[in-house]
C-alpha cells in the first residue's frame, strides 16, 4: 500500500496548501467538496490524484480486483433517439444496417451458455417502438424459467423511461412490473452528462437527469441495486463532471443502492461528434482517480476493459479501479462500433486472471452484487486453463 500519511505533494501555481488539505481529508476518511473535486481536475498532477485514489482503493479492497462471468444480449440497435455521440444505433426510420432480435433468438443466446457457470446476463440496446414493456417482460420470464439462478441486469434508464411512458405507467409501476417478471438490477447506461447545458447538445431528446435519477432511486426503493456511468472526454468541462458526480453522490447518500461507478470514455468513430478529439490516457487515468476520491460512498469503481483496451485496463488498477468487468465473450458491439481498443471483446477466465496477476493484483470472481464466487489469486493458472468450465 502506498503510504500517504507522511508524504507531501505539491502543485504549480500556489495550490499546494489546498491540495494538502485534500490529502489530509483522504487520510482522515473525510469527504471532499465540489470545489476540491474541481481543483483536483484543474491543478493536481496525475501522480498526486493517482496516489490518493490508490490509497483509498487499497484501504477498502487491498489488492483484490473483481471480475465476473457474464454475457451480453443487445436486442436491437434500431433506436428512436439520435444521440450525437452514438456510433451504435441506427435510427428506427432508417434501419438498413439495424438488427432486431425476437424473444426466441435471444433465448437461443441464453441457451448457448447451458452448463457454463455464467452468473449474469446483461441486456441493453436501442429504444425500439415495437420492443415494449410486455415484450421484455416475456423475455425476462422465459430466461428465469430456463435458468432461475441467472442474474438479469437489464435496460438503461433511457430504455425504461420510454417503455414506462408507452405503457402509461409511472416509474414505480413499471419497475415493479419488470422486477416481478425477473429483472434483478439495472446497468448504469444512459447517464451521459447530467448537466442540461451539455445534455441538450449531445442527447436532447431522451430522458433528462432528473428522470434518470428517479428511475434508479425507484429501483433502489424496491431493493434492487444499480450502477452509474458518466460519458466523459468530449465537449464537457470539468465542472460538468463534478456536477454529474455530485448528483450521484447525493442520491447514494439517500438510498445506498449504487454498486459501481463506471466512467465511460467518449469514442469518436462514425458518429456526429467525430470532429471532437478523444481524451488522452493521462486524462483517462486522472478521471478514474478523481472519481475514486470524490465518490466516497460508492463501494466500487469499474474500468470497462473492452472500451479501454487490456493494457490500459491494467493501468487503471493503480488509479483507484478495483473492477474490470467480465468475460463478455464478444457479445457486445456498443463500443467496438465506436472505435474502442477491443474490436472483438472476449476474454476467458484464464486470460482475465493473468491480466490481473500481471500487475500484482488478486483476481476474484464475483457475482453481480459482489458476492465472492471464487478467489483465483493463488490458483495455478494451468488448473484454470485445463478446466473447460472456466474457459
Amino acid at each position: 500500500m502506498i503510504d500517504i500519511v507522511n508524504r507531501k505533494f505539491t502543485a504549480p501555481g500556489g495550490y499546494s496548501k489546498e491540495l494538502d488539505t485534500i490529502s489530509e481529508k483522504v487520510k482522515a476518511g473525510e469527504r471532499i467538496t465540489d470545489d476540491e473535486g474541481l481543483l483536483l481536475f484543474e491543478k493536481a498532477s496525475l501522480a498526486f490524484a493517482g496516489s490518493l485514489a490508490n490509497y483509498i482503493r487499497e484501504k477498502r479492497h487491498g489488492d483484490i480486483t473483481y471480475f465476473n462471468r457474464n454475457f451480453h444480449i443487445e436486442p436491437t440497435n434500431a433506436c428512436i433517439y439520435s444521440c450525437n455521440f452514438c456510433s451504435y444505433s441506427r435510427l428506427y426510420a432508417h434501419r438498413e444496417e439495424a438488427w432486431e432480435l425476437n424473444v426466441e433468438q435471444m433465448m437461443d443466446m441464453v441457451r448457448k451458455y447451458n452448463g457454463k457457470p455464467i452468473t449474469e446476463v446483461h441486456i441493453v440496446g436501442g429504444v425500439h417502438p415495437k420492443m415494449n414493456l410486455d415484450f421484455f417482460a416475456e423475455l425476462l420470464r422465459k430466461i428465469k424459467a430456463h435458468r432461475p439462478e441467472l442474474h438479469i441486469k437489464g435496460f438503461t434508464a433511457v430504455e425504461l423511461d420510454y417503455m414506462f411512458r408507452k405503457a402509461k405507467m409511472n416509474n414505480e409501476e413499471g419497475m415493479k412490473f419488470l422486477h416481478e417478471a425477473g429483472l434483478d438490477s439495472l446497468p448504469g447506461g444512459g447517464a451521459e452528462i447530467f448537466h442540461p447545458e451539455i445534455r441538450e447538445q449531445i442527447c436532447a431528446d431522451k430522458v433528462n437527469a432528473d428522470g434518470w435519477l428517479d428511475i434508479h432511486a425507484t429501483a433502489h426503493r424496491l431493493g434492487m441495486h444499480t450502477n452509474a456511468t458518466m460519458l466523459y472526454g468530449h465537449i464537457e468541462k470539468y465542472f460538468h463532471r463534478i456536477d454529474h458526480m455530485s448528483r450521484l453522490r447525493n442520491l447514494q447518500d439517500e438510498t445506498g443502492g449504487f454498486n459501481t461507478f463506471i466512467p465511460l470514455k467518449f469514442r469518436n468513430k462514425d458518429n456526429d461528434m467525430r470532429h471532437v478529439a478523444e481524451s488522452s490516457i493521462v486524462e483517462d487515468m486522472k478521471m478514474y482517480a478523481i472519481a475514486r476520491i470524490y465518490l466516497d460512498n460508492f463501494p466500487h469503481l469499474k474500468a470497462y476493459w473492452p472500451m479501454l483496451g487490456r493494457q490500459n485496463a491494467q493501468l487503471s488498477l493503480a488509479f483507484g479501479v478495483n473492477d474490470i468487468d467480465g468475460t463478455i465473450d464478444d457479445s457486445t458491439k456498443i463500443y467496438s462500433m465506436a472505435g474502442a481498443e477491443e474490436q472483438n471483446p472476449s476474454m476467458n477466465t484464464a486470460e482475465l486472471v493473468m491480466l490481473i496477476r500481471q500487475v500484482k493484483r488478486k483476481p476474484v470472481e464475483r457475482d453481480t452484487l459482489y458476492n465472492i464466487v471464487r478467489d483465483y489469486s493463488s490458483l495455478d493458472i494451468r488448473e484454470i486453463e485445463g478446466n473447460p468450465l472456466l474457459n
